[in-house]
């Protein structure tokens, strides 16, 4: 009990010191934006408000990782910078989610309205619902750009040596290619431009999730901690396995979840069309002739999601997955134990990892 209460207490501190990064990264962007009038106040205060409230997944990993590499009193001015480049990894995440929601249509986000739902709600009338809903796309695409800029700057700002910096730069800018070319492929298979099947369903999974939400974290903070590039290679390989077993559970979350626990509009992967490991194996089941018709209908009732859902569990696409998440932690597991004299990994960062790892276990959101 006592460790448990250590870890919460730990996590807290962590938490805590995120948030008020945050803070200040988004107070600074709205004294800047206070000279160009108060629409454009307006989307920053909305901006800072839905950026918040999270789970803090990366930059919580970043910063465990970080401690776990350096020494126990790592210095003052190190962690200052550790702590920086943590929230600027949620940024960069606010700022993907920002551009995901328009390019999926969504107006949900967190069991709540998103940015985009909140700011068309604010200036909508009857006789202009499009226009809103066009002004509130466009806000969005426009704050993740400059959230994206903001991003590097505090990479580029990284108190650090010459040669780090530059490896923190190019970290960010191999993130940056691969989300945005998961996203390219994801928005390709969902519009049936480009041949769904399992293995670039599967490699889109990586790039899209996996690569941002633990390759980058957990290769920032060997960077920081002045680490080697071969545990950054080694890391990077585990936290690309266990990226994809947690969008895989993501996907099962979003299909045969509790919308009211993960907060996202109920069925609306099913909605959307999304091209996940469960639609490939359906796609290959004797039940997909009954599953096709309702799939992909953006006007899906509740009722008729319901029934989709029960044919993908009942033609063993659920089960499907939950194996295939099951390879992947399997894969995860085996790259911690690879005995390397070079570069093995060090008890308490493989602790960490096993950590993250159990916290799959009972996830609802």
């Amino acid at each position: 009990m006592t460790n448990l209460l250590k870890t919460r207490s730990e996590h807290a501190r962590l938490r805590l010191e995120v948030t008020q990064e945050l803070e200040d990264i988004f107070a600074r962007s709205r004294r800047t934006a206070e000279a160009y009038g108060p629409e454009f106040l307006g989307l920053w205060d909305l901006a800072a408000d839905h950026a918040q409230g999270g789970k803090l997944i990366r930059p919580l990993l970043m910063l465990e990782m970080f401690e776990a590499l350096g020494s126990n009193e790592p210095s003052a001015s190190n962690r200052s910078e550790a702590v920086r480049i943590a929230a600027a990894i949620e940024v960069l995440h606010f700022a993907f989610l920002l551009h995901d929601d328009v390019i999926d249509g969504d107006l949900v986000r967190r069991g709540r309205p998103n940015l985009i739902g909140e700011l068309a709600t604010s200036s909508f009338d009857e006789t202009h619902s499009d226009a809103a809903q066009h002004w509130a796309k466009s806000g969005a695409i426009l704050a993740g750009d400059l959230l994206l800029s903001a991003t590097h700057q505090l990479f580029a700002r990284a108190n650090v040596s010459g040669s780090l910096k530059e490896r923190l730069l190019d970290l960010l800018e191999h993130t940056i290619f691969e989300t945005t070319a998961g996203e390219f492929v994801d928005v390709g298979l969902s519009d049936g431009v480009i041949r769904s099947d399992l293995s670039t369903v599967l490699q889109m999974t990586g790039r899209k999730t996996a690569c941002y939400s633990f390759e980058l974290p957990l290769r920032a903070a060997v960077i920081l901690s002045g680490g080697s590039q071969e545990l950054e290679r080694r890391l990077s390989t585990a936290g690309a396995h266990l990226g994809l077993a947690y969008q895989l559970q993501d996907d099962l979350l979003s299909t045969f979840g509790d919308a009211a626990a993960h907060g996202k509009d109920a069925y609306s992967d099913l909605r959307e069309g999304k091209q996940t490991a469960i639609i490939s194996f359906a796609r290959m089941s004797n039940s997909w002739p009954s599953i096709e018709p309702d799939f992909a209908d953006p006007q899906l009732s509740f009722e008729r999601a319901e029934h989709l859902r029960d044919l993908l569990r009942e033609c063993g696409a659920e089960d499907f997955v939950l194996g295939l998440i099951q390879e992947q932690l399997g894969a995860f597991y085996e790259s911690l134990a690879v005995v390397n004299e070079t570069a093995s990994i060090p008890t308490r960062v493989r602790d960490v990892l096993l950590d993250l790892a159990a916290r799959f276990e009972g996830r609802k959101s």
